[in-house]
C-alpha cells in the first residue's frame, strides 16, 4: 500500500480503507479490514443471502474468490505497494454456510517484481469458524512510471 515505506498498522489500515472506498465492487461486497500488518491482512464481509447464496443455499464460490483474492492482494500490497493479481488458484474445501466470511492473507515471498501470497477463507456461523477455501496467488507490482 505504501510501497517500501515503513508504516504503522493504523496507517496501513487507513490506506487500505481508502482503496476499498474507491473500489465499487469491494464496497458493494461490504469488505471490512479487521487487521493489517506488513505482509498480513484479515478482512471480513457480512453475507447477504439474497445476492450471495447459490441455488443449494451455500455462499457462492465467486464470493469466496473475492475474499481470497482480496486477502492475497491486500497482504501483498501492505509490503509491496500497489499490486494487481497476476493469477490465483482457489481450492474449495467445504460448502460455505454462515453469516460472515473471513479471509486471512499472508505473504509467502516478495521479490522485486512479484509477490506470492496465501489466503485462508472461513465461513463464520454462530461465532464458529470453518475453513472453506484456501488460495495461493501471484501479485505483480504496478509500475506507475
Amino acid at each position: 500500500m505504501l510501497g517500501e515505506v515503513q508504516a504503522t498498522a493504523e496507517e496501513l489500515k487507513e490506506k487500505l480503507e481508502s482503496v476499498i472506498a474507491m473500489t465499487s465492487f469491494a464496497t458493494m461486497m461490504g469488505a471490512k479490514v479487521l487487521s493489517i500488518s506488513p505482509g498480513n491482512v484479515e478482512l471480513a464481509i457480512d453475507v447477504k443471502p439474497a445476492i450471495m447464496n447459490q441455488h443449494h443455499g451455500f455462499i457462492h464460490g465467486a464470493v469466496l474468490g473475492f475474499v481470497a483474492d482480496s486477502a492475497c492482494a491486500w497482504a501483498a500490497g501492505s509490503l509491496a505497494g500497489d499490486v494487481v493479481t497476476a493469477e490465483y488458484k482457489l481450492h474449495f474445501l467445504a460448502p460455505a454456510v454462515g453469516d460472515r466470511i473471513v479471509g486471512r492473507g499472508r505473504v509467502i515471498k516478495a521479490s522485486s517484481r512479484i509477490v506470492v501470497a496465501q489466503a485462508d477463507v472461513y465461513a463464520v456461523k454462530n461465532g464458529s469458524e470453518k475453513l472453506v477455501a484456501i488460495a495461493l496467488g501471484t501479485l505483480s507490482k504496478v509500475d506507475r512510471k
